[in-house]
């Protein structure tokens, strides 16, 4: 199975997540992938874990400082969605089309398992 992975654009670490935290709410930064999957709740929205445990993708979420070189530089501007191939790693989400899923993580699952598919 491929494995499909999203890449927030954050790090990871304590200072990093409070780092975002503080750009976020200077306005100076964001993360639309981190507003569908957790938005304010470092634990991770309901409806997302929900949305996620329904998928048979083989889905890992993980922050640019957790990324492998090669997925960061398939994924280009952060965040985005990348999927294993035969040829390496390749794009199947940038960060422009996150926003349009903020309230519904359903739908994002549903967006991602469909362009997945078109990349097997």
């Amino acid at each position: 199975m491929q494995e499909v992975v999203g890449i927030y654009n954050a790090d990871g670490t304590i200072g990093g997540e409070l780092s975002y935290a503080f750009a976020k709410l200077a306005r100076r930064g964001s993360c639309e992938l981190c507003d569908v999957t957790h938005g304010w709740n470092p634990l991770g929205k309901r409806s997302w874990k929900a949305a996620v445990e329904q998928s048979e993708l083989n889905l890992t979420f993980v922050h640019r400082d957790e990324a492998l070189p090669e997925q960061l530089a398939a994924a280009g501007q952060l965040p985005a969605v990348v999927m294993s191939s035969d040829d390496g790693w390749r794009v199947i989400m940038t960060s422009s089309e996150f926003a349009e899923f903020k309230s519904d993580p359903g739908a994002l699952i549903a967006e991602t398992e469909r362009r997945a598919a078109v990349h097997l």
